[in-house]
Parts: C-alpha cells; sequence; structure tokens
C-alpha cells in the first residue's frame, strides 16, 4: 500500500515509530544502554565502509542472529554524531518492525523526512535499513535506492548471511560492498571481558618454534575462560549478562534458535515441515564434530535425502552450521562426497539446547573441537578440511588440513586434544605421524589441556599449544588477518 492509499492516522504511527527508533534527532545521542556496551573489534572497519564516499556503494553487513549487528550500527552512529554529522541527518529503520510491513525502502526513507520535517532536496543522509532480508526482493529496493539518492548513503544489515550474499552478488552489479560480521572469537571474547592482562604477547624468535603464539600467565584460569566461552562466549549480550548466564537456553534457544528454525528458515525458503527441520538440527548440534553422511542422517532422522541436502544448505545460509569436507591421506578431495563433518558456528548453541559443559564433562573434546574450527571457519583465505582414511594399513583421521589451493596439497596440520597425554607420549599420535609422512610435513601442531613445547621426533617436529592459546592466537591473527587482507596460517 502505497503513502497515498494509506490512512493518515496510519502515516502518523509510523512517523511516531520512526521518532521513537531515532532518540538522537532529539537527543544528540544513542540510549544509553548501548553506549555502555564495549565495542566489537569490527568497529573500526565497519565504520571505514560506512563513511566511504569515494565510491557510491551501499554496504551489506550479514552475519548471525543476535551477534551484535544492531548494537554496532548504533556504535557507527555514535561516532557519526560525535564526528560532526547531524543526528537529524541519521535515519534508523529496523524492517521486521511490523508496523513498516510491505512499505518500500523509499517510501520508509520519505516518511523519516517526514518524521524529521525535512522535504529540501537535498539527500546527504546517512540511512541504515536494518533486518533487510524481511522485505521481499531487497537487493533491487536497494540498489534503486542507491542509483536514485546519489548523495545518501545506504547501509544494510540481515542475518541470513549466505542468503543475502548470493542476492548481494547478483544484484548488487557493483553497488554493495558486502561486510560479514562473524560469531565471537575466543580473542574478542577476551577483549570483551577486558581480560587481556592474562595473556603474554610472545616477541617473535627463530630460535623459538612456539613464539608465535601468546602464552599466558595461568593456564588454569585461561582454560577455564575458555570453557566459560565454549558455554556462554558466542554471544556479546550473554557474555556481559549473569541473568542470562543462569538460563543461557531461554535467551538462545527461543530467540536464536527458534526464530531461525521457525520463522526466518520457512519465511525464506517456504519451509512447510519447521519440526522437521528443528529436529534434525538438534541432531546435528548433539553431535557437532563429528563425521556424517547423507545415508545415516537420512535413515536416523527419517528425512528424504533430497530435503536433506536442502535444510544443510539452509542452516549453512541462516549461519547455524559449517560443513567441512573431507580429504584422503594423500590430501587428495574426495571425487565422490559421501560423508563430511558437521560444527555448529557457534559452540554456545549447544549449551543452550542442552546444558553446559564442565572442564572434565565426556562430551567437552567434541566442543574444544568445534569452538577452535569456530575461529577458523569464517576464513576468506584459507581452505580449511579435515583428513580421514579407511584404506590401507593405517586408517585414521586428521582433525584440522589447511590446503593450498593452487597446489592442491597440504601445508599445515593440527590435531586436537583436550588431554597432556600425547604430550608424554606423542608416538601414540599415530594417524597425524602417517599424514605427515605421506604429505612431506616436517612440523605439526598438537594441541594440550596445559603443555606447551616441542618434541622431535626422528624426521617430523610435534608442536603443542594448550587448546585455549591456540584458540585466542587463531582468532588473533584471523583478526589482523582480517584487517591486513592477508593469508593466515596455522
Amino acid at each position: 500500500m502505497s503513502m497515498k492509499n494509506r490512512a493518515p492516522y496510519l502515516n502518523e504511527q509510523i512517523i511516531k515509530r520512526m521518532r521513537n527508533d531515532n532518540p538522537w534527532w532529539e537527543t544528540n545521542a544513542i540510549p544509553q544502554d548501548f553506549h555502555e556496551m564495549r565495542h566489537r573489534l569490527y568497529l573500526d572497519s565497519f565504520y571505514q565502509e560506512v563513511t566511504n564516499r569515494d565510491v557510491r556503494r551501499g554496504v551489506i553487513l550479514m552475519g548471525p542472529r543476535r551477534i551484535g549487528k544492531t548494537v554496532m550500527i548504533y556504535h557507527v552512529i555514535e561516532r557519526l554524531i560525535n564526528e560532526g554529522v547531524s543526528a537529524q541527518r541519521i535515519i534508523y529503520l529496523s524492517i521486521d518492525t511490523p508496523i513498516y510491513n510491505n512499505i518500500s525502502l523509499e517510501e520508509l526513507f520519505s516518511l523519516a523526512k517526514e518524521a524529521l520535517n525535512r522535504a529540501e532536496v537535498q539527500d546527504d543522509y546517512y540511512v541504515f535499513y536494518d533486518e533487510i532480508q524481511y522485505l521481499k526482493d531487497w537487493e533491487v529496493h536497494l540498489k534503486s535506492m542507491i542509483d536514485t539518492f546519489r548523495s545518501a548513503k545506504f547501509i544494510a544489515s540481515g542475518s541470513a548471511a549466505a542468503a543475502l550474499k548470493m542476492k548481494s552478488n547478483e544484484s548488487g552489479a557493483g553497488r554493495f560492498t558486502d561486510f560479514m560480521l562473524p560469531p565471537l572469537t575466543f580473542n574478542e571474547y577476551i577483549h570483551l571481558l577486558n581480560l587481556n592482562s592474562i595473556i603474554i604477547n610472545k616477541q617473535k624468535n627463530d630460535d623459538d618454534p612456539l613464539s608465535s603464539y601468546v602464552d599466558t600467565l595461568d593456564i588454569g584460569k585461561l582454560n577455564s575462560f575458555f570453557v566459560d566461552y565454549i558455554n556462554y562466549g558466542g554471544y556479546p549480550e550473554i557474555v556481559f549478562s549473569e541473568k542470562m548466564r543462569q538460563d543461557p537456553g531461554q535467551y538462545i534457544r527461543h530467540d536464536i534458535v527458534d526464530k531461525v528454525l521457525l520463522r526466518d528458515l520457512p519465511s525464506l525458503y517456504g519451509i512447510q515441515d519447521t519440526q522437521e527441520l528443528n529436529r534434525l538440527f538438534i541432531y546435528i548440534a548433539y553431535h557437532s564434530g563429528e563425521e556424517f553422511s547423507y545415508e545415516v542422517i537420512s535413515r536416523e532422522s527419517e528425512i528424504k535425502k533430497e530435503v536433506l541436502k536442502k535444510y544443510l544448505m539452509y542452516l549453512e545460509a541462516a549461519f547455524l552450521i559449517n560443513i567441512v569436507y573431507k580429504v584422503d591421506a594423500n590430501a587428495k578431495t574426495m571425487q565422490r562426497i559421501t560423508s563430511f563433518k558437521i560444527y555448529l558456528t557457534n559452540p554456545s548453541l549447544r549449551c543452550a539446547l542442552f546444558s553446559p559443559l564442565t572442564e572434565t564433562d565426556p562430551a567437552i573434546g567434541g566442543m574444544v573441537e568445534t569452538a577452535i574450527f569456530a575461529q577458523w571457519l569464517q576464513t576468506r583465505t584459507s581452505i580449511i578440511k579435515y583428513a580421514n582414511w579407511n584404506k590401507g594399513t593405517a586408517p585414521g583421521e586428521v582433525d584440522i588440513v589447511g590446503i593450498d589451493i593452487a597446489k592442491q596439497k597440504a601445508e599445515w596440520a593440527v590435531e586436537v586434544k583436550w588431554s597432556d597425554r600425547y604430550f608424554d607420549k606423542p608416538t601414540e599420535l599415530k594417524s597425524l605421524l602417517y599424514f605427515m609422512e605421506n604429505n612431506h610435513l616436517e612440523r605439526a601442531l598438537v594441541t594440550s589441556l596445559t603443555k606447551r613445547g616441542v618434541k622431535q621426533l626422528r624426521t617430523v617436529r610435534l608442536e603443542f599449544i594448550p587448546s585455549a592459546i591456540y584458540a585466542y592466537t587463531v582468532g588473533y591473527n584471523r583478526f589482523k588477518a582480517f584487517l591486513n587482507g592477508t593469508k593466515i596460517q596455522q
């Protein structure tokens, strides 16, 4: 329904809502609770994209639900105001607001200017459209806005990351810049809690192969923080709320999982049987980090394989899972995909669905591996696989393998352990040693519970680092690589 056909009182209600959602129009400041929240490490980079007017592009902020996209938008708005941008030139509109239903982006923009009592031709606004995936054909609408209002800067956010990116690439025609906001890494978790004093940054030393990894003043305390991160640390809001920690299921399951599975995905992809999708996700979450096959999942979930493949694609699109494919003992990709690993993108999802884990819980090993994969899986410049082979005299598996795309060979390997056993008995790592020999790797990394050191075994070297230290270092390096646009190693 266009503005002309809507009843005047409805337009008045819409304008009233806009004024309520943009308090800085009157106060010149964002709400106090948003002001007090610590900034994501990605804020500076996102702000640069928002304020870049060298090219006429919109910015698409993508990421899973409740990961801090709206908070980061508010922090950008605060910085714009502090940098001298008129607060009445900044418009924030959440597309999933019911009263905005079926209103085009251009109409919302016009109504916002009416709410501001500004009817001038000049349009040098910053316009933020939050949760834009709820508008059908949003990419066409947004491109039209960018082309029409040439002085304005348009920023949109959305939670169905893969679907948004696909539409952005297909219809953006050089008009969109994608910005991916990942779940919290362990490094960012430590930063948000202001716990950096527990970390020791080491100077790079060619004589010390472990000098490229940080150290800690207290590995026991860091491990305790790491387990907290696994249970609660994926979402910025829950990091700071003791009340939410007491009942993470209420917050994460109902506010994140249920909304994604029961509302977002059905509305985006026309899914009819939401309970079937929900049942599949719970099954995957419980077995995060294990090897799956379409045949086994189909049999145990009673979901047809064709439907199952679509569900997995949708769950990846919603940033709930990541599928990791395998190579064989020679680091060769399988011609026919029969099995693969599935990881939760955020280990805190498991805690919400079941219960918090302790450091000695039988399931903690799988979630340590899930958490470490979470540090890697949003990396744009690395190809991460796992190795698994059943043929020959030495069947086995290696948890993480970095593949050189051009050479199609293994560059490095990591075995994830939440135990110090293998530091004392490194020869028991038979699968890793076999893989290293097959792929001419002179060194590999093994994570531990507390042990740090190097073990030389004939022609190969095993480097041991506590899992919490490794997770922190990968997250830290990944962020630095994001800033520099470079590739990161193990």
